[in-house]
């Protein structure tokens, strides 16, 4: 079949410059512990707090982008309902993450961390060039930001254990799509703690 002989992705995070690197957490919103979603979304939330920790101790940059939306304006609420609304609680980093001074917050308001956003100038000032991926939800937003990470040619690693899908499709498979179509390495948290050391 064309293309799979050609293709060619990372199977593990040996030779990562952490010079070069970034940490881009996609909505982890608001308040997880007692909400509705806790069984799916808090541990993913705790190991991205565990990676940002590591990442801010190692020099790596985290940057957090969040739904931030327009109510009555926005397409996405008319697909989803309204949510993440500009300047509530609930468009900010969970507590889990604890946000730090050092840290940068991008407001998006499209499923693609990089559309209409700053997102591509910060990476670009900060001379990065792979970009480890947390977030919800693993098929939309993730996906997206994903897809486009790829089209302007960074190097994107999926961390399996910091994602998770909610709202559609099921995990494996939205995992196995960004390691197929976008060349994304797939890793684990471990994996990802042990190359930031």
């Amino acid at each position: 079949m064309p293309g799979y002989a050609h293709q060619k992705t990372a199977d593990s995070l040996q030779g990562i410059d952490r010079a070069q690197c970034a940490v881009i957490v996609i909505d982890e919103l608001g308040e997880v512990a007692g909400g509705p979603l806790e069984d799916v979304l808090l541990e993913p939330t705790l190991n991205t707090a565990r990676i940002c920790d590591a990442a801010r101790a190692a020099g790596v940059s985290v940057i957090f982008a969040n739904d931030a939306h327009i109510p009555g304006i926005d397409r996405e609420l008319e697909l989803w309902g309204e949510h993440n609304l500009a300047g509530d609680a609930a468009s900010q980093p969970s507590p889990e993450l604890k946000l730090s001074e050092s840290d940068h917050v991008i407001e998006k308001r499209r499923y693609s961390a990089f559309f209409q956003t700053s997102l591509r100038l910060l990476l670009d000032e900060l001379e990065v060039s792979t970009l480890i991926l947390c977030g919800f939800d693993t098929n939309i937003c993730v996906m997206h930001t994903a897809a486009d990470a790829y089209f302007n040619n960074y190097r994107i690693i999926v961390v399996e254990d910091a994602t998770a899908t909610f709202l559609i499709g099921d995990q494996q498979t939205g995992l196995d799509y960004m390691k197929r179509c976008y060349a994304a390495t797939l890793a684990s948290t471990e994996d990802v703690l042990e190359a930031l050391r």
